[in-house]
């Protein structure tokens, strides 16, 4: 739940471990939310590489992150500065690194515990349906975040 006299951000960081799964889900499911109305990116806490499950998955919603350049949180500082006032987390380790930034920047940090689904054993299927339930997971938790947002925006 959001808490209460929680501000509706203007811009949104979503950050995970690699930047290369669940944080651009995220950046593109709301994005695509309010195509306008919020200033939204992700990093990593550590550099990775764009996951192609991920890319089919968000493919499946006609959202393409196949462009997607996983940074971390020193790479997007150092482009164009860490001015969010909302800094969301999907890993302990971004968590870790979200708190440790926010002692300087006057953002929010939450944080949402959401399953790596890139140690999936199995057929290409199963690791889809992983990542399928990562991204619907994450829709979710948006669209609960998000909906006073969308109704004030509306």
């Amino acid at each position: 739940m959001v808490a209460p006299g929680a501000r509706n951000p203007q811009a949104v960081l979503f950050a995970c471990g690699l930047n290369s799964v669940r944080s651009p889900m995220a950046e593109s499911l709301l994005q695509q939310m309010f195509p306008n109305g919020l200033y939204v990116r992700s990093a990593g806490a550590r550099k990775g590489e764009l996951d192609p499950f991920a890319v089919a998955v968000m493919a499946e919603l006609g959202q393409d992150i196949s462009g997607h350049k996983p940074q971390t949180f020193e790479e997007l500082e150092d482009w164009e500065g860490l001015n969010f006032d909302l800094i969301i987390t999907l890993a302990p380790e971004a968590h870790h690194k979200a708190l440790e930034l926010t002692r300087t920047l006057a953002a929010d940090v939450e944080y949402w515990p959401t399953v790596d689904p890139t140690g999936t054993e199995g057929t290409r299927e199963q690791k889809l349906a992983a990542y399928r339930e990562v991204c619907d997971s994450l829709l979710l938790r948006i669209r609960r975040r998000f909906a006073k947002v969308a109704a004030a925006s509306g």
